[in-house]
């Protein structure tokens, strides 16, 4: 594909991406993870078909061909488990480079991207991780119609240890009650 076809192509889609509200806002959505631009959420939306026939994140790994399969037989023969690749080859291809960017970043990606390459001692498989990780996460705020936080999992902490702390506090208070 030339320059100016792919530059023709690009006009088009987001062409049709700004006469729709809800394609806008999905596009919008994606976008708002680090590394994902307009062109990768425009392919994953289109590809998963506004994500309409998906039902869980492990039935959108499969289709994207990012599932783990494990080749068994019997006792004698187990080969090293891969990636299916039996999926939408040009998903995988979408959620690539975005996974290269967020290892970039050294955030929470990269430490699953460390942590997956330390186990393994292969690199690919951090990759193929985190991009994962990546699709998962573009579906999850899909369907919650939510923008991307980064400190999402911060927050979700702090907010248990803090009911955790007022828990523990009104369980003294009863203890106290029945003892006094």
């Amino acid at each position: 594909m030339s320059y100016f076809e792919r530059t023709e192509v690009e006009a088009d889609m987001k062409e049709l991406v700004v006469s729709s509200d809800e394609l806008k806002e999905a596009v919008a959505r994606l976008s708002s993870i680090e590394g994902v631009g307009f062109l990768t959420a425009a392919v994953v939306i289109g590809e998963t078909d506004g994500f309409h026939l998906i039902k869980s994140r492990a039935q959108l790994t499969a289709y994207a061909g990012l599932d783990v399969v494990e080749f068994q037989s019997g006792s004698s023969v187990k080969k090293a488990s891969k990636i299916s690749k039996r999926g939408n080859r040009y998903l995988r291809k979408a959620v690539y480079f975005p996974a290269v960017c967020q290892i970039r970043q050294k955030n929470e990606f990269y430490n699953i991207y460390e942590r997956v390459r330390n186990k393994s001692g292969q690199k690919k498989k951090g990759l193929v991780a985190v991009s994962r990780k990546i699709l998962c996460l573009m579906y999850t705020l899909h369907k919650n119609k939510t923008d991307y936080n980064p400190k999402y999992q911060e927050e979700k902490i702090a907010a248990k240890d803090l009911s955790a702390k007022t828990k523990v506090g009104s369980t003294d208070v009863s203890e106290t009650a029945y003892t006094a």
